[in-house]
């Protein structure tokens, strides 16, 4: 409670945003119970009304529902590709930056992966593998991983240099005792902040995966696979693409509102 006071007002705004955001996207197909992969043929098309609240797609399928099922499994891809990156990234880091013999070793590595754009990166990695959800999170994890490893390793080198780690050091405290109980917490907020932001950037590149066809297959919907399939309608049917892309738009910014609130709130 007292972390949250410590945030500013956009911050605390946005994360009301995204636990709202997170209530409709799970609850709202309990209440809401059209399928997002029925077809009507007699229905294509539908503007916004009582009967179809966001619409109807080229094939008649509802829009709201396909918003929340896509929603879903956006959501879900990010959450689970940034605990990935936190775990996997964070142990990199830590190890580079406590263990001098794996620095080298595992910090080139890192620039090998970095040498590419990440959505170009993840969109070569999708190119040699099948098109599902489990690819994708393993193509975010690849791009993500070492953006999180360099940050964790940055503050690694440079708490391991302070004088409560050379006193604990001298007591004769093992290196593991001192990278959970000195290193790693020191670091925990920059950690949460880079995660915020690699959440936000998941949802973005796995939409950019899924519009260009590599991301998880249809008839799954996605937020990205919408706005693929509705850019030959956007004068026809606007609908189909816009809330979608609202959606998108929306989380993302709530996403990194809320990060840098926290990094706000973590150097006071």
């Amino acid at each position: 409670m007292a972390f949250l006071n410590r945030l500013g007002l956009p911050a605390k705004l946005a994360l009301a945003v995204l636990a709202l955001l997170a209530a409709v996207l799970v609850f709202g197909p309990m209440l809401y119970e059209a399928s997002p992969t029925a077809v009507a043929s007699t229905e294509r098309l539908q503007p916004p009304s009582l009967a179809h609240p966001l619409g109807t797609d080229q094939f008649g399928r509802e829009v709201l529902a396909r918003v929340l099922a896509g929603g879903q499994q956006s959501l879900r891809i990010a959450a689970i590709t940034t605990l990935l990156t936190v775990l996997i990234g964070g142990t990199m880091g830590l190890a580079a930056g406590y263990l001098r013999r794996l620095d080298e070793v595992l910090m080139r590595i890192c620039d090998a992966f970095m040498a590419l754009p990440a959505v170009i990166l993840a969109i070569a990695l999708m190119a040699v593998s099948e098109p599902s959800e489990a690819n994708v999170i393993l193509a975010l994890v690849v791009v993500y991983t070492p953006r999180m490893a360099r940050l964790v390793r940055s503050r690694a080198l440079l708490i391991r240099e302070m004088p409560y780690v050379e006193a604990a050091l001298a007591l004769g405290a093992r290196s593991t005792r001192i990278v959970l109980r000195h290193v790693l917490p020191n670091a925990l907020p920059e950690i949460i902040v880079l995660g915020s932001f690699i959440f936000g950037y998941a949802i973005l590149d796995e939409a950019a995966l899924s519009f260009l066809g590599v991301g998880a297959p249809p008839p799954a919907p996605s937020w990205g696979n919408m706005l693929s399939e509705a850019r030959y309608l956007v004068r026809e049917a606007f609908w189909i693409s816009f809330f979608p892309g609202l959606f998108i738009g929306i989380t993302v910014l709530a996403v990194n509102l809320l990060g840098d609130g926290i990094r706000d709130a973590g150097q006071h």
